[in-house]
């Protein structure tokens, strides 16, 4: 082989490898993260443990999951309860987040609910399992700076639950959003479409509270639940604005 069909070769390999790292196994571009990790990415993925197409997008959650530990990228997986009628009911679904979806269906624009749907800072979505777009996405979300700054705080007092906001401005026209996460979970489905699995779930939303966002700073008292614990569970926090859905800061608690 001569020289230049050597140069060539090598050429053809490096481009092969190129299209391998870039599609067949992507990354987010973790560098729009400032010193300050005030850029973030919310994502939300829409499941059901009745859906057979659910579980490479929860796997695919969970992978990311593994990735994204201590950066801002929060990870939040609703399970909708339309697909309990047909022969399994999800353990972990629930009426008001379907009606969540619902919201997004009207945000966005779009003509159907459906599973598995991810949504990213409430501004764009995809269905389905693929990691390139997911991770695209996310790198996206990145390079925006947060409108505003939140901080969480969370202490358990007795059998309450006490939390404490801090934002640096307020936005006309938005919510705070909380969930309750469970960070992993699995279970034998007995009946449906996945009918004998074992699904394994990660950043399952166990309750989610929607205040308006009236004041700089207040604290917000509940009743703990039973099964919260420090350990196996987080809480998430984000402002989103009314009217489009777009997510414009989130954060994590912090626990006192």
């Amino acid at each position: 082989m001569n020289k230049k069909n050597i140069i060539i070769a090598i050429a053809i390999v490096l481009a092969l490898l190129l299209f391998l790292d870039c599609f067949m196994f992507p990354k987010i571009n973790y560098s729009n993260l400032d010193q300050n990790n005030k850029n973030f990415a919310v994502v939300e993925l829409f499941t059901s443990e009745g859906c057979s197409s659910c579980p490479p997008a929860d796997e695919l959650l969970a992978n990311l999951q593994k990735e994204v530990s201590n950066k801002n990228i929060f990870l939040l997986a609703f399970h909708v309860d339309y697909w309990d009628r047909l022969g399994w009911k999800d353990s972990f679904s629930r009426e008001e987040y379907t009606d969540r979806q619902r919201q997004y269906k009207q945000w966005l624009g779009l003509n159907v609910l459906y599973t598995p749907e991810f949504v990213i800072n409430g501004t764009s979505e995809f269905a389905g399992d693929s990691k390139s777009t997911l991770y695209e996405k996310v790198s996206n979300a990145l390079k925006k700076e947060p409108l505003l700054e939140i901080t969480l705080e969370a202490k358990n007092i007795g059998d309450s639950l006490i939390l404490n906001y801090t934002t640096n401005r307020l936005e006309e026209d938005a919510s705070l959003f909380l969930a309750i996460i469970e960070k992993k979970a699995s279970t034998k489905v007995g009946r449906g479409e996945n009918n004998g699995s074992v699904l394994n779930h990660v950043q399952i939303v166990r309750n989610a509270f929607t205040i308006p966002l009236k004041e700089k700073e207040n604290n917000l008292n509940m009743s703990r639940p039973e099964y919260l614990n420090w350990t196996d569970f987080e809480l998430i926090a984000f402002v989103q604005k009314n009217e489009t859905g777009e997510i414009i800061a989130a954060t994590r608690a912090v626990l006192k």
